[in-house]
């Protein structure tokens, strides 16, 4: 395998959603919440030219979920936000009431980011894709060119 790099070329659109869970014991309450993104996702992932490009579903306890999304574009990112035909629309509506509803049982929060050219660097070491590998397919690595020579800022 040897050491790789993503191959991503031009600015990387990153997008970090998370859900935390306040009182478990309000099932009624977040469950829903829970499972709207993984109908979104489903929803991305049937159709590419949605701009999706891989996900990763990330916890770092019982009560905190977050998905690490990379987009092909911020235009494709807000479209799909956006479209009243999309199954995010309809259900942001959905989540907004039942979290207004719960008193604070669950809690949610999202960042986008668009990293321009340059500003990004990987490495995979004797393993597979991951994260931004995994979206934009890897490359290999030119013999001395160092991280500082493939970021350019």
């Amino acid at each position: 395998m040897g050491r790789t790099t993503a191959g991503a070329q031009g600015d990387v659109v990153v997008f970090l959603i998370g859900m935390r869970v306040n009182h478990f014991w309000a099932v009624h309450r977040w469950l829903p919440v829970f499972f709207a993104m993984p109908m979104m996702l489903r929803e991305l992932n049937a159709d590419r030219s949605l701009g999706l490009l891989h996900h990763i579903l990330l916890t770092s306890s019982p009560r905190n979920y977050v998905v690490v999304q990379y987009w092909e574009s911020k235009e494709k990112l807000l479209a799909y936000a956006a479209s009243p035909q999309r199954r995010h629309h309809p259900w942001w509506a959905r989540v907004n009431r039942y979290v207004r509803k719960s008193g604070g049982h669950v809690g949610l929060w999202h960042e986008t980011y668009v990293v321009p050219e340059g500003s990004y660097e990987t490495i995979y070491g004797d393993m597979p894709a991951q994260g931004l590998g995994k979206a934009y397919g890897i490359a290999g690595l030119k013999d001395g060119v160092q991280a500082q020579d493939r970021l350019k800022v």
